[in-house]
């Protein structure tokens, strides 16, 4: 089955490249590795709450280059849409040898559709960004982004199910404000050891665009989840 998986992977990248990737052209590139842990509880009918912790490593899987905690609420509003509040606290690693605190919100809206044997995945999240309250020389003007997520997944009736997924970036902030400023692409796998118990297992590539000295980084993710 581990193999199965791995080879599902393999595949589903290298669709995803001839898809989605254009030539690397960037002057930076890099490896890292996601890892996370997330809890989710329904709260009552149609409203459940959640939280997560991730670890990233960067400059190709050597330091730690972001701590992460995730809160959230979501609400099915039926069995297409859905509505999302979150608020991530965060500490990122900075050329100057320190960890940068950032506060985030943001709000989704979801479309899920099925039509077998597969599954569509939309979201459009909109959401402001705090760095370095009361020590960022821009006194901490808060980052406006807006995301676009395509996910297409296999429904294959089993206890996997691979993925492929599209996110686009925009900033909103003037003078910043640009159509796209970040790409990503992943293909993965979802394993359920049963009702409770998933594991999501991916490759992305995350690349800058439309900004001085563009970054690309590979990504391999590592997820756990557990519902209650």
């Amino acid at each position: 089955m581990f193999f199965r998986i791995v080879r599902l992977v393999a595949f589903l990248t290298f669709m995803i490249g001839l898809l989605f990737c254009s030539p690397v052209m960037s002057q930076v590139k890099d490896a890292g590795l996601w890892t996370s842990a997330g809890f989710e509880i329904k709260v009552v009918k149609k409203l459940t709450a959640s939280i997560s912790e991730e670890v990233r490593f960067n400059e190709n899987i050597s330091e730690v280059g972001m701590i992460i905690t995730d809160f959230g609420i979501t609400y099915k509003y039926n069995k297409y849409f859905q509505f999302a509040l979150g608020y991530r606290y965060s500490q990122k690693r900075k050329v100057e040898d320190y960890y940068s605190v950032r506060h985030r919100f943001n709000v989704d809206i979801r479309y899920e559709k099925k039509i077998k044997p597969f599954q569509i995945q939309y979201r459009i999240r909109f959401q402001d960004q705090y760095s370095d309250i009361g020590h960022a020389s821009d006194g901490g003007i808060p980052e406006y982004s807006l995301r676009n997520k395509l996910v297409l997944s296999l429904d294959m009736d089993k206890s996997y199910s691979p993925y492929i997924s599209l996110e686009l970036f925009s900033p909103l902030n003037y003078p910043r404000f640009s159509a796209l400023n970040e790409i990503r692409t992943t293909a993965g796998v979802e394993y359920k050891f049963s009702k409770h118990h998933k594991m999501d297992l991916f490759y992305m590539i995350q690349k800058e665009v439309n900004v001085s000295n563009p970054e690309t980084v590979f990504v391999i993710g590592l997820g756990y989840f557990y519902k209650l």
